[in-house]
Parts: structure tokens; C-alpha cells; sequence
């Protein structure tokens, strides 16, 4: 059996979004789907079982991050992530690749790979293409993403091809490396190449000639207008082969993640839902909601009347209001559980509308929201 395997299971007559199945070691995704944020391995705050509940199925630890505090040799020893952290379902670690962006300023980059500086305390850290697999087989995870390098956007033409020809000389390097062919991990590839289509089209090109298991589409929600991010997706995403699951990086707002399903994207993660929740930013049904106005002060409504979470069906905005102007950690822990299940249920309703045939609905809302404004109420048939 492989380590990583994409099923088609049916698509939209007048999109492209797909309907599938990505099976892994731990377990089968259906698709699209969206990954909670675990950096360190934990979603904060959050148990299995209430990531289960909330209909999650696979989540996202960054494998620099786990390097940096633990060591990938000590969670190995510890039984591997999924023991320690006490998590059965399919895990995908990023490789570090995305620290050479947001750390750029303690990073230094040689022929050979990348040293960051800790943020935690300074300590060098050492990333190869080689020994980021070898971390990530270590830490026993489904889904390895490789080094990559992600330039800040907008940038110059010949930044973006420096940092293109850096990204393909680690993607060979990453793919000659050596796994258990029962164990993985699974490896993917990484699209880059800015705004530039020819570059991205290079890129499709060459990291496809390498047969990775599974293709990202990299480098973008990275400084970038939100309509140039969107037609970048909507310009890769078709090319990536169709038998393997195709996952944007670190996007995004809902309305982003179904343009994207339309553009043909299978696979996502961000860290929206869980920091805006401990931030008292809440999504909802009828728009943006935030926690400490004073128009919730006396509410006694939940977040969202049509959401069946935990916090929803238990405790009121004003509630929810007191604890986080009281500064109590429970705010933080039973918002994200909202924003979490939000996300969960757009992804039920995006996978049940490309299988019953309504999915222009959902894109005719998500493309009728004024930019920089709260979305207006969303209508569409529940699963």
C-alpha cells in the first residue's frame, strides 16, 4: 500500500473543484478539507476528541518548530508525534520553509542549506533538504513538506528566479532521500514563483518531473493583493497532476478557500480560526463578529444560531464577552473551538455541494463579498 494516495471522486461541471479521497498511514481525508494549526504540536487548548468532534481528520505541526524546542530525535524516542501529542489521525508537518520567510532576519543561507537562529533562544538551528526529511521521518508524520524558499512579495523578477532555482535544487535533493516505503513519509513538492505565471508554470513543470507524492502551491498570502494571490492559485493549481492532491499553503479567509476549491485545490491550513479566536475575532453565518463590543454585553444569543458547536449550543455573547474582557483563558479555548467548527462546516458544505451539483452557489457568495468588508450571510444546504 502507498504512503500517499489521491482518489478523484468527482468534480463540478462548471469549476474545477474536486471531490476526493487522500488516503494516508493514519487514516483517509476526505477532500477538500482544512487542517487545524498545531505548530508545536498541540492545537491549543484543544483535545483529540474535541478535534474529531469538530470534524477535523488531519492536522499541521511545523517540523523547524519541533526541531528548535524538542528535537525530532526525542519525539522519536517518545514514540513518535502522533503518540506524544496523542493525536491518531493523519498528521502533515511544513518543513521550515516558511520560517525562512517569517525569521528571514535571523536566517543565513549557504550552498548547502539554511542556519535560523532560535527564537526561542538564539541557538542555531541547521536545515538541509536531506535532514528536514530526516526530521520529519523521524517525528513519524504522514506528509512531509520539503525545504523550500518563500521570497516576501511583491519582489524582483530576479530575486524570484534565485529563489526558484534554490527551491528545485532542494526539491532534487529532498526527493533523493532515502524513506521507509511502508512508513514515509509521504513527500510534496512545493510551487513557487511569485506573481510570475512563467515561473510558476517552471515550477509546475520541473517539481512534477520529480513524481512527489502530493504538490503545494507555495509563497503566497505573503504580502501580496488578495485578487493577485487568487488568480496565481486559479493559474497552478490546474496544472498540478490530477491523480494527486493539490494543498495551498497557509490560506486563508473562507471566501479565499472556496475560490480556491474552484480553482481546484484539494487541501488547507491556517491559522486564522484558532488565533482569531483567542483574539475574540469570531466568523459566523452573518459575518464578522467581534467579542468585546459593547453591543454584547447584554446579548443573550450564542456566536451563531445556526452553529452547533459546543460553545454555541452552551454559552451566550455575553458570556463569552465577560471572559474575555476578564482576560480567562477559557475565552480563548471555547472561541477557537467556534471558529474551528466554522471552518469545518464551510468544508462539509463545500464537499457536499461539488457532490450534489450547488457549488456555483457557494462561489457566487463567496465572489458577491466586497473586499475588506464582513461577508454577507451564507446561504447554502447543509450536508
Amino acid at each position: 500500500m502507498p504512503v500517499c494516495s489521491y482518489e478523484l471522486k468527482g468534480t463540478d461541471a462548471q469549476t474545477s473543484a474536486r471531490r476526493g479521497e487522500l488516503t494516508l498511514r493514519h487514516g483517509v481525508v476526505q477532500t477538500p478539507a482544512f487542517m487545524p494549526v498545531g505548530t508545536y504540536g498541540v492545537v491549543k487548548g484543544l483535545v483529540e476528541e474535541e478535534i474529531r468532534d469538530l470534524g477535523a481528520h488531519m492536522i499541521l505541526a511545523n517540523a523547524f518548530h519541533l526541531v528548535d524546542r524538542l528535537g525530532a530525535e526525542y519525539v522519536r524516542d517518545m514514540g513518535g508525534l502522533h503518540q506524544f501529542m496523542g493525536w491518531s489521525g493523519p498528521i502533515l508537518t511544513d518543513s521550515g520553509g516558511f520560517q525562512l520567510f517569517s525569521l528571514r532576519h535571523l536566517a543565513k543561507m549557504d550552498a548547502d542549506g539554511v542556519t535560523i537562529a532560535s527564537p526561542h533562544d538564539g541557538r542555531p538551528v541547521r536545515l538541509t533538504p536531506e535532514s528536514v526529511v530526516q526530521a520529519q521521518a523521524d517525528l513519524g508524520v504522514d506528509v512531509a513538506m520539503i525545504l523550500d524558499h518563500c521570497p516576501k512579495l511583491p519582489a524582483e523578477r530576479r530575486e524570484l528566479e534565485r529563489s526558484l532555482e534554490t527551491t528545485h535544487r532542494w526539491a532534487e535533493r529532498a526527493r533523493a532521500v532515502p524513506v521507509d516505503p511502508q512508513t514515509g513519509p509521504a513527500r510534496f513538492g512545493i510551487v513557487q514563483g511569485g506573481l510570475e505565471e512563467d515561473l510558476r508554470a517552471r515550477s509546475v513543470e520541473f517539481l512534477t518531473g520529480l513524481d512527489f507524492d502530493g504538490y503545494a502551491i507555495g509563497g503566497l498570502s505573503v504580502g501580496e493583493d488578495p485578487q493577485a494571490m487568487i488568480s496565481m492559485v486559479e493559474f497552478a493549481a490546474p496544472r498540478l497532476p490530477k491523480g494527486k492532491v493539490r494543498y495551498l499553503m497557509g490560506v486563508g479567509y473562507p471566501e479565499d478557500i472556496v475560490e480556491a476549491v474552484a480553482a481546484g485545490v484539494d487541501l488547507f491550513d491556517c491559522v486564522l480560526p484558532s488565533r482569531n479566536g483567542r483574539n475574540g475575532n469570531l466568523f459566523t453565518s452573518a459575518g464578522r463578529l467581534v467579542i468585546k463590543h459593547a453591543a454584547n454585553r447584554d446579548d443573550p444569543r450564542p456566536i451563531d444560531e445556526d452553529c452547533d458547536c459546543f460553545t454555541c449550543q452552551r454559552y451566550s455573547r455575553a458570556y463569552l464577552r465577560h471572559l474575555y474582557t476578564m482576560g480567562m483563558s477559557l475565552s480563548a479555548r471555547l472561541m477557537s473551538i467556534h471558529n474551528l467548527r466554522y471552518y469545518q462546516r464551510l468544508m462539509e458544505r463545500i464537499r457536499s455541494s461539488i457532490e450534489q451539483g450547488t457549488f456555483p452557489e457557494l462561489l457566487a457568495w463567496a465572489r458577491s463579498r466586497p473586499q475588506g468588508k464582513p461577508p454577507s450571510r451564507l446561504k447554502v444546504a447543509r450536508p
